[in-house]
């Protein structure tokens, strides 16, 4: 289809996808509110920084490809909708698989079931990987299996509208994030432990003091 998007339209096109379904409300957005929803600092990997000038340009590249662009509808504030239905005809699942993969990287299945449950439940895994396989055979394919990576069981899935990706490239992202994981984790076990002992000291200081 011609379509290669780069990291920020990736991330402004799934902003926009994630939003029209969990808070249709508030959809189509303004620029400003894209600009909030790109920059998240949950649900998002990597977490951005953008400003509204990329923002911008991200759009013009989006309506060029016929993903995104003005909002139809009336309204004193320019705003800005997607239309990958239109383009992919995904079903709901499709489109909440496509829609994690652009706004956070390379998933496992397992991940991706999870982090869909806001925009479309997964009753099993199977289904998962079923709506992976239908990705995968679209022509041209529009979702890669990686290699697995030393030490993992499940294989990460990534989409392919950036292009093909780089197994060892999405190898060196990974690890800092596995690396900020198991630091998070000995944080909070060590903030556990003085919890533990601030109660024990608390105690003998009632007991002192009773």
């Amino acid at each position: 289809m011609g379509i290669l998007l780069n990291a920020v339209e990736g991330r402004v096109l799934g902003a926009l996808v994630e939003k029209e379904i969990t808070t249709p409300e508030y959809y189509p957005l303004s620029l400003n509110a894209l600009v909030n929803a790109c920059n998240q600092k949950n649900n998002r990997e990597p977490v951005m920084n953008l400003a509204e000038d990329g923002v911008r340009e991200a759009l013009r590249g989006l309506e060029a490809d016929g993903l995104a662009g003005p909002s139809r509808g009336d309204s004193r504030v320019l705003k800005y909708e997607h239309h990958l239905q239109e383009v992919f005809n995904f079903t709901r699942g499709e489109t909440a698989v496509m829609c994690v993969l652009l706004l956070r990287g390379p998933q496992t299945p397992g991940e991706l079931r999870g982090r869909t449950e806001r925009m479309f439940r997964f009753e099993a895994i199977d289904d998962v990987l079923g709506t992976l396989q239908r990705l995968m055979q679209r022509d041209p394919a529009l979702v890669q299996p990686l290699p697995r990576q030393p030490g993992t069981k499940e294989t990460r899935f990534a989409h392919v509208l950036s292009g093909e990706v780089d197994a060892a490239e999405a190898a060196k992202i990974s690890v800092p994030m596995v690396a900020d994981a198991e630091r998070l984790d000995r944080i909070e076990s060590e903030m556990a432990e003085l919890r533990r002992e601030m109660a024990e000291l608390r105690e003998r200081v009632e007991r002192l003091t009773s």
